[in-house]
């Protein structure tokens, strides 16, 4: 180890490490903790750390919050850590909004204001500012968080405001907001229309846009993140007899879609988006008679080449993609989905 080049040893070797061993590498020498804390380091390390040993579920409720590793042989968690949150809160009242590379962004409930958070690392960021950017209201906002090609993180927020949208981007790089236009349909103002949190895809934040009742408009709006433009593509040709939810997920850079539909027998199929049109990859079996609200709050992740299927509620399935549909949809262990994520460990910062 002497005989080899310092660039060798920290670009090869330890970008290969785990997040948690970091910052004991950082104390070793000034040259290596400046070489260590590098955009171009991190860049790296976040690019060898997106693997699926390197997830955790984070959860949340009115008491802790908890990490736990994903045991993917038995589709289960290992033993929980609790993580103490670096900022302040009362009674646990975080939502989380999005997540991308290790960083969170998450949502203060008793003061509305967003933060950035890498729960590895306990590093955080405020967003909130004096002007009122930073600022997120449930059922009327949407987020969605990116990084462009030049690596800056970036936050888009869309702001549904007394008939008024409006569309801000926080960069990483600069730590401010900005506007930027965006013209739409007048009805997608309304808050009979459910936006999305944005899913991050080869480029390209997602948002699925649903009227919320049975036989609605669902349409899925395109955010190019270099070019900032926006535009419209249609939903899976799904049926439009009962309501319908999409949910959205990038796998390996691959934009899919979980499409359900119907409230008493409800089925759900897996989409995959090539170009603008959306091809059928799987149609699951089935599922027995569930409540509205359970339904409405299916989510998922995926891990090991298996799909979980998660509800808000308390109910995860797994769909493993080398069986037959009708032998492969069953329940496995706890999720609650809107006070959890999946997340990668990283030492991606919140802040320049």
């Amino acid at each position: 180890m002497a005989d080899l080049p310092t660039h060798t040893i920290v670009f090869e070797i330890l970008t290969r490490l785990p997040a948690k061993d970091l910052g004991r590498s950082k104390s070793v020498c000034k040259q290596w903790y400046a070489l260590l804390s590098t955009q171009d380091f991190v860049r790296i390390h976040c690019s060898r750390s997106v693997v699926s040993s390197n997830q955790r579920v984070l959860l949340i409720d009115d008491i802790t919050c908890s990490v736990r590793p994903i045991i993917s042989n038995n589709n289960d968690y290992g033993p929980s850590s609790i993580v103490t949150f670096p900022f302040h809160h009362q009674n646990n009242d975080v939502s989380i909004l999005s997540h991308l590379n290790g960083l969170l962004c998450v949502c203060l409930n008793h003061t509305y204001e967003l933060l950035l958070w890498n729960p590895t690392t306990t590093a955080f960021k405020c967003l909130s500012t004096p002007d009122s950017h930073g600022f997120y209201i449930n059922n009327l906002d949407a987020i969605g968080l990116y990084v462009d090609a030049d690596d800056d993180y970036k936050v888009l927020h869309i702001k549904r405001r007394s008939g008024v949208l409006g569309v801000y981007v926080y960069s990483r790089e600069v730590d401010s907001w900005r506007n930027i236009p965006f013209i739409t349909r007048q009805e997608y103002l309304s808050p009979h229309f459910n936006w999305s949190a944005g899913t991050f895809c080869g480029g390209t934040l997602y948002f699925t846009v649903c009227e919320c009742w049975i036989g609605g408009t669902n349409v899925v709006i395109c955010f190019d993140v270099n070019s900032e433009q926006f535009k419209e593509i249609s939903f899976p040709p799904v049926s439009s007899n009962g309501m319908v939810q999409g949910v959205l997920v990038n796998v390996k850079n691959v934009l899919h879609m979980f499409a359900s539909t119907d409230m008493f027998e409800m089925t759900i199929d897996l989409w995959t988006l090539q170009g603008d049109y959306w091809i059928k990859v799987l149609s699951c079996p089935p599922i027995p008679p569930i409540s509205l609200s359970l339904w409405c709050d299916i989510t998922h992740y995926v891990t090991n080449g298996n799909w979980f299927v998660m509800t808000k509620l308390g109910k995860l399935f797994t769909i493993e993609m080398d069986m037959k549909p009708f032998e492969c949809f069953y329940p496995v262990s706890w999720f609650r989905g809107f006070k959890g994520a999946v997340f990668v460990q990283t030492i991606v910062s919140p802040s320049i």
